[in-house]
């Protein structure tokens, strides 16, 4: 069982940054690709990003592209999504998920863990 723990969230103001990580416990994250996913209210769990267990594979919402960047660091155990010029209508919840057969990393069902999720406000 992989226990998936996503933290960085908060309010922000629009044009701003925030750092998201997501965080396992116990078992290594190292061979999991991961990927980002959000929900906003009333609306459903849509991708963000996705990043291979070696880092050699990104994906990303064409909503993100050019501001968000997805990476890992392996030694840490950690995932992390850097937000840049952040705007309103990124306020969602955020969740990270891991798996071990990663295909383009869009689909909700690719991923077999997932974690509480992170809640990020961006302000105008």
């Amino acid at each position: 069982q992989v226990q998936l723990v996503e933290s960085g969230g908060g309010l922000v103001q629009a044009g701003g940054s925030l750092r998201l990580s997501c965080a396992t416990s116990g078992r290594t994250l190292s061979t999991y690709s991961v990927g980002w996913f959000r929900q906003a209210p009333g609306k459903e769990r849509e991708f963000v990003a996705a990043i291979s267990w070696s880092g050699g594979y990104t994906n990303y919402a064409d909503s993100v592209k050019g501001r968000f960047t997805i990476s890992r660091d392996n030694v840490k155990n950690t995932v992390y999504l850097q937000m840049n010029s952040l705007k309103s209508e990124d306020t969602a919840v955020y969740y990270c998920a891991a798996t071990l057969r990663l295909r383009r990393g869009v689909q909700l069902n690719e991923y077999d863990y997932w974690g509480q999720g992170t809640q990020v406000t961006v302000f105008s």
